[in-house]
This record gives structure tokens, sequence and C-alpha cells, in this order.
């Protein structure tokens, strides 16, 4: 089969490189996936360069989130799932034409879902659902603030607040982001590159404050000057590169709340709400109540990889960024 292989730290992810390896074989407790698409994801860059927490023993194949159609089951296998259905999930080697992949880390596809919708769903949209549903509690009728609005994070974080009633307001670095986030549901749009763009938030809240600030930029300190009375504020991740140290005074003088949200460590310490978290998420997916987003280009076949992911870390994408793993057509398909 094809795959992308990386057989030492690289400087540049347009070092990748295609080559023939040979097919995966399930071990007890795995099943064999054709890979129809893959989501392309920041960690991925950072992984190859031996940038990130974890580092594969060489060689190996990168890439995190998948979705294809089971081949193959290993008798000893405990699963519900039978060849020729259609999955997605997360496993170490997704930009390869075939994969192995835990059971335990298996989703169906929804009916009306596509490979490219699905292969970006695996950690974005947990991720959102987990802050904003359990986490912030966030209400109807409540002012959510979300940064980063048209990311892939970001933009399920609008729909999903929307879904539970909310009031969004978004935020971006560009007006075209802001139109994209507008489009998937956010009521009002902000720069965040405007000098005044707080006093923005609390005039369209009409001086309260935002409720619930979600945030997986770094932006705490400037929210917190529109945060609400009582404001729950989520830490979701660090995309400017720099760890704020968030003055407690003004946590005190507001009884703000600060919630951490590292989705990842649930399957550690809390598997029922992972369980939780998916079946009220493949209920909205049904529903359409939720529509994944995948950026207009979805890159074709594996050699495109690499562009994907320099256009990702120069921010040109939105939604989820996708790869065709064998270079489908360009339309969202479902077979």
């Amino acid at each position: 089969m094809k795959a992308i292989l990386i057989e030492k730290a690289l400087t540049s992810v347009d070092q990748m490189t295609v080559h023939t390896v040979s097919d995966p074989i399930p071990k007890k407790g795995e099943i064999l996936v054709d890979c129809k698409a893959a989501g392309l994801n920041f960690f991925d860059i950072l992984q190859v360069q031996e940038k990130y927490q974890i580092k594969p023993p060489y060689p190996y194949i990168p890439g995190a989130e998948f979705a294809g159609v089971i081949t193959q089951i290993h008798p000893e296998t405990k699963t519900p799932y039978k060849i020729g259905d259609r999955v997605f999930g997360s496993t170490q080697g997704c930009y390869a034409e075939k994969l192995t992949v835990s059971a335990k880390n298996l989703l169906p596809i929804p009916d009306n879902i596509s490979f490219e919708q699905a292969a970006g769903l695996f950690i974005t949209y947990p991720t959102s659902y987990v802050a904003l549903a359990i986490r912030a509690q966030l209400k109807e009728g409540e002012w959510c603030l979300i940064h980063a609005a048209a990311g892939g994070v970001g933009l399920s974080a609008v729909q999903i607040a929307k879904a539970l009633g909310a009031k969004v307001i978004a935020t971006a670095g560009s007006q075209e982001k802001l139109d994209v986030a507008l489009k998937n549901g956010a009521d009002f749009a902000v720069n965040y590159r405007d000098k005044d763009w707080t006093a923005q938030v609390l005039k369209i809240t009409g001086g309260k404050g935002a409720d619930v600030i979600y945030d997986p930029v770094g932006l705490i300190n400037e929210s917190l000057r529109c945060a609400a009375w009582c404001a729950r504020v989520l830490v979701v991740g660090f995309a400017a590169g720099t760890i704020e140290k968030i003055p407690a005074n003004r946590i005190l003088l507001k009884n703000i709340s600060v919630v951490g949200v590292h989705w990842g460590a649930y399957s550690k310490h809390d598997m029922a709400t992972i369980a939780q978290v998916w079946t009220e998420l493949l209920d909205l997916f049904a529903k359409e109540k939720l529509v994944p987003v995948v950026y207009d280009k979805i890159y074709q076949g594996l050699d495109s990889v690499k562009t994907g992911l320099n256009d990702l870390a120069a921010r040109k994408t939105f939604g989820k960024a996708v790869v065709a793993v064998n270079g489908v057509a360009p339309s969202h398909s479902k077979l």
C-alpha cells in the first residue's frame, strides 16, 4: 500500500514523501480499514519534527484522524461492526491507504455524512461539545463568545453553541473567516485584530459581557474585559503559541470560573462521559442539527498532505482540512 513514512525527524513537512509499504495486519482487538479520507491537524506538523508530546518510534506513519470502510476484523476482536461498514475514528498512521485501529476507537458514520466530513469529527466536535455542554453548562439564551471561530474546533463550537440555544459572538482575524462563522450559525462577528474588539463584544451584549468564553487561541486576558458576572472561561488551547498568566484579581472581582478542557484525558479518567458525548453528538448529526464543515479545497492524494498541512499552518483554511487519500472526486462522497 501507499503511505507517508517518517524515518527521522523532519525540519519541514515539505520533506514528507510517499512510500510503498507492507499492508498492516490487525491484531487481537483491532480492525483493518481502507482509509478513504484523513483529517489534517496542526499537531501532525509538530509530531514529524519531534516537537509533539507523542513521539512514535521510527519508522512510523503520521496522521491521527480518518474515515473509511472496514475490510477485515481480527477473529478475537469483539465489535458490533462488520466488514463493509463505514466508520471514522482515530489511530496513529492515518496518512495511508490502509490502517489498523482499536475497535474502541471506532464510530459509525451517519448515513447523511460523507467520508470527507467524517474524517475530521473525532477530535474537534467532542472537544467543543464537552467544553460547552458539560464543562461550561451553556444554557439557552446565554451569550457565548467563540474565538478562532472559523477553525476546526471553533466552527464546531459555533454550531454546538447554537444547537444548545445560545447567542453566539464569533471572532476571527479576517472578514473572510468572520463570514464563514456567520454562514454557519454565528449571530455576530468581531475581528479580534481590532483594538476595540472587547468593547464591541460589550456593546453587542448590551454591556453585560459574555457568559461563556471558548478560547482555543490564548486570548483569555483580553477576554476577561468583556466577560459577564459569573462567566465561565474555557481554556481549550494555545494556538497563538503563548501560555498566558491570568490575573487572579479579575477572576475574583467578576466571580469568573476558568475551566480547563482536555478531551483526550477523558479516555484515562472518565469513559462514561466519552460515551455520553458521542451518543448525543451522533444524534445531533443524524438530525442535521450539526453539519460538519470541510474546507472547500479537498486535498487530493497522499502527496498533497504536505500542501494541506502548510495551508493549515498559514491559516489559509477554515472548518476542517481533509485529504482524500486516494484522490477521489472533489465533491463530498458517501460511497
